[in-house]
């Protein structure tokens, strides 16, 4: 048979490829999962993180950093550093600091996370802690007690002026600092300038006139740059990195404690089977441009770190709907009900129309349809009707006349992949939900002290009674 889903997706893709394959049942396998089987066992709608994913992520970038600097013979260090506003769950830190990492923050609350860990053993006083945002007073005293205590490696990122002066008055130790610099927007956005750091231009002057000659006190280690759109191979990418390299070359000339260039995250990751990056091109041309320009102008190259959050842990996660109704509305429109809401468990594919790699869980030798998704709240934004690739949703047909077999009475499940980052950060995890729809159960796939896979759960679905007490009704 030809009009399989399975045909669909082999005629548009190479397929079965890393992290996704099907079984002779017709079931899709997550990074060698078997999801239906954690269906069976759990139910709709879960939420699946696969923690090993955390790890294979951390030494793919490492791995291609020390080969970028092996090919240009390059002379600094590199410190990979996870974002923590990506996801800030325990289990997610936790595991990413098992493959020698750093950490970045940017609120108050962080600085808390990086007490319990402190405590649980899982950071040493040697780890670095880059602190990025606008920082309000609950923030920087926060960071001059990490100081003050003894945490060697906390560097505040400055990204205001003003921002210096809280340091001055309340770290009684040596410490180091960052300066964050302005990115110039790319030309659709519709501000010239992020509000975020210290204008390029003010920097030197910044410098002498509040760093230099308080070396004792405090020393600039430390350029940031972070560009929204990410890291991209286009004219814009490589017209702001440039800025920040050539400042960096200016700077060292008078400031000789300078070591470092923080390039920020922005790699991205996975949303389509026809996803194509050359992660290993992009690190060699950041390594040999940034070595480039120090030659020319005689300065010892910097260290490079990277914040990677949703390449971290972005690909480490799976939402699991279950199709419980279809409903045709007209002759053009096939609606497939989920089980739960886009807008509160997937908030970026209706707040800023992200896409995210769709896929059928089983049913993949049955016929294909276009169709669109609806979640059950009572918005009429929450739904999804397109893919990154392309403009439809196409899904296995519900009700498949031409294979009248037991696995045809199942439901319909339907996963997104790869996303882990920012979901729960931005719909907030608990709580209140629109229409009251609950957040999904929670589990946790890892490996054991033997290498074994064990799942577990995490968070059970969130109950009526949860949601009644925080609106008043139970005391």
């Amino acid at each position: 048979m030809n009009n399989t889903y399975t045909s669909l997706v082999n005629q548009t893709f190479h397929f079965p490829q890393e992290g996704f394959q099907i079984n002779d049942e017709g079931d899709l396998q997550f990074n060698g999962l078997d999801v239906k089987s954690l269906i069976d066992k759990y139910g709709t709608p879960m939420k699946l993180t696969y923690l090993p994913k955390i790890g294979m992520q951390i030494n793919k970038a490492k791995s291609m950093f020390a080969n970028a600097f092996k090919k240009h013979k390059y002379e600094g260090e590199y410190f990979y550093c996870y974002c923590t506003k990506s996801s800030h769950f325990s289990f997610v830190v936790e595991e990413a600091l098992k493959h020698n990492i750093h950490l970045e923050t940017s609120y108050a609350y962080d600085l808390e996370i990086i007490n319990q860990l402190y405590k649980r053993r899982k950071i040493n006083k040697e780890t670095f802690i880059i602190c990025n945002g606008f920082k309000q007073k609950a923030y920087t005293s926060r960071i001059a007690k990490l100081i003050n205590t003894g945490f060697k490696n906390v560097i505040p990122i400055l990204d205001n002026k003003e921002e210096l002066q809280a340091y001055r008055r309340s770290v009684k130790q040596p410490f180091k600092l960052g300066i964050r610099v302005a990115a110039e927007e790319e030309p659709n956005f519709p501000f010239y300038t992020s509000r975020l750091g210290i204008r390029a231009k003010d920097i030197l002057e910044f410098y002498v006139d509040h760093i230099e000659g308080y070396e004792e006190k405090f020393q600039l280690k430390m350029l940031h740059i972070f560009l929204n759109k990410g890291i991209k191979d286009d004219i814009y990418y490589w017209s702001e990195l440039n800025k920040i390299i050539n400042l960096y070359c200016q700077l060292k000339k008078i400031c000789p404690e300078l070591d470092s260039i923080n390039i920020g995250g922005g790699f991205p990751i996975k949303h389509s089977l026809g996803f194509e990056y050359d992660y290993q091109f992009m690190i060699n041309e950041i390594v040999g441009n940034i070595k480039k320009a120090c030659k020319k102008a005689k300065v010892p190259m910097p260290n490079i770190y990277t914040e990677f959050g949703s390449y971290t842990v972005g690909e480490s996660m799976a939402h699991i709907y279950s199709v419980i109704g279809e409903k045709v509305q007209n002759d053009r429109e096939c609606w497939y009900m989920i089980d739960s809401s886009f807008i509160t468990t997937l908030p970026d594919t209706w707040g800023i129309g992200e896409k995210f790699l769709m896929l059928p869980i089983n049913k993949w030798y049955n016929e294909y349809q276009r169709v669109v998704l609806g979640g059950i709240t009572c918005d009429s934004h929450d739904y999804y009707d397109s893919e990154e690739h392309i403009n439809e949703v196409f899904l296995p047909k519900i009700n498949n006349i031409n294979q009248q077999d037991e696995s045809n009475k199942e439901p319909l499940y339907v996963g997104f992949f790869h996303t882990g980052a920012y979901q729960d950060q931005i719909s907030g995890y608990g709580g209140i939900k629109h229409c009251l729809i609950p957040s999904p159960k929670h589990i946790i796939v890892e490996q054991d002290k033997n290498g074994k896979m064990v799942d577990w759960v995490y968070a059970k679905e969130q109950s009526a009674q949860s949601m009644l007490k925080i609106l008043g009704y139970l005391r």
